[in-house]
């Protein structure tokens, strides 16, 4: 593992800022093979002065050991094992991100990166709740998916579901037990997702269309209510940039069409980041080799400021962005159609 970065001297600060600069669990660009920029994200998000304007405590990146599998072997996860040692190695910062009380904002990386987030509070929580907001469940097992990346997998492998040393992790059991979870937002078709999965396993599932005929203040509220129950010690969020409409936040793995725009989602996400009970939230899969100008970059720092700050954006840059960017192009020739599956 190769630690990187420094705290922005606000000790003070109720807020810790980590950055899982891993993109070890979703498979290569089609185009040449290359492994995927999402580890450098985190880097991405502070030169947009994201650390600064949360007045976070910045516990500098972490990164993961070399891409192993490029090609993927049948049935089987891709970087399985480094995967297992960079889940370990992330815990340990979150912990420390945890501790004396903070709340953590881990900035990644892709969606597997849930895994050692867990893993993290479990170290000092027996029971946590887990809300997921992603266009995807994520909950596929290693024969079902079709790329063999673990972001198509960490949910199901939190709760403990497929064959593999990630899916137990914890001595005591899953991460997360199904009935603390809720899913929010989804809004993918294709089955090899696993999403037929998510009520046999006692998931919360929320999928996008009902979350618009209840509102996002009400989405938030039903999510609350599950993780907020008695013997839940504190809940862990989950934002996968793909759930934002790909007008506003092209740059992503694998986008679907439609999707909360960015009021929608501080509606739902303030709620939960205020509360007393929450203990972090992770943002994931934001790639910036597919962000020309970093424009899809600073609406996500807009969108972090919005929640985590004093409600508003701040940064002008950012603002333009919001009201500008929709219609904007992937301008990457990589850009897949869907690569998580």
């Amino acid at each position: 593992m190769n630690p990187t970065g420094s705290s922005t001297g606000a000790s003070e600060s109720n807020l810790a800022l980590v950055g899982a600069a891993s993109s070890i669990g979703i498979r290569p660009y089609d185009e040449g093979g290359q492994e995927r920029a999402l580890g450098r994200a985190p880097a991405a998000l502070r030169e947009l002065g994201l650390a600064a304007a949360l007045g976070a405590v910045d516990l500098g990146d972490l990164r993961p050991g070399p891409y192993q599998d490029r090609v993927r072997t049948p049935g089987q996860v891709r970087n399985e094992a480094g995967l297992v040692e960079y889940s370990r190695a992330l815990a340990e910062r979150v912990a420390a991100a945890t501790a004396g009380g903070r709340k953590a904002l881990v900035i990644g990386g892709d969606c597997s990166i849930v895994l050692g987030s867990l893993l993290g509070l479990r170290a000092s929580h027996r029971r946590v709740g887990l809300v997921y907001v992603d266009a995807h469940a994520d909950f596929a097992t290693p024969q079902e998916s079709t790329t063999g990346s673990a972001a198509s997998m960490c949910l199901a492998m939190a709760v403990g579901r497929g064959d593999s040393p990630l899916a137990r992790l914890h001595p005591d059991g899953p991460l997360v037990h199904g009935a603390d979870a809720v899913v929010v937002a989804r809004r993918d078709q294709e089955e090899w997702y696993g999403q037929k999965a998510l009520a046999r396993h006692g998931v919360l599932d929320l999928t996008d269309d009902e979350v618009r005929r209840m509102g996002f203040v009400a989405a938030a509220d039903r999510a609350l209510e599950r993780v907020t129950r008695e013997g839940i010690e504190g809940f862990w969020v989950h934002l996968d940039a793909d759930v934002i409409d790909p007008d506003l936040m092209p740059a992503v793995d694998s986008p679907v069409p439609g999707g909360p725009g960015i009021d929608e989602l501080v509606e739902l996400l303030i709620p939960l980041a205020h509360h007393p009970r929450m203990l972090g939230m992770q943002v994931t899969i934001y790639d910036p080799a597919l962000d020309p100008g970093f424009r899809a970059g600073r609406v996500l720092a807009s969108l972090l400021e919005r929640i985590f700050g004093a409600g508003q954006a701040t940064n002008p840059d950012a603002l333009h962005a919001v009201n500008s960017v929709a219609g904007a192009p992937a301008g990457s020739p990589n850009r897949p159609e869907d690569t998580r599956g």
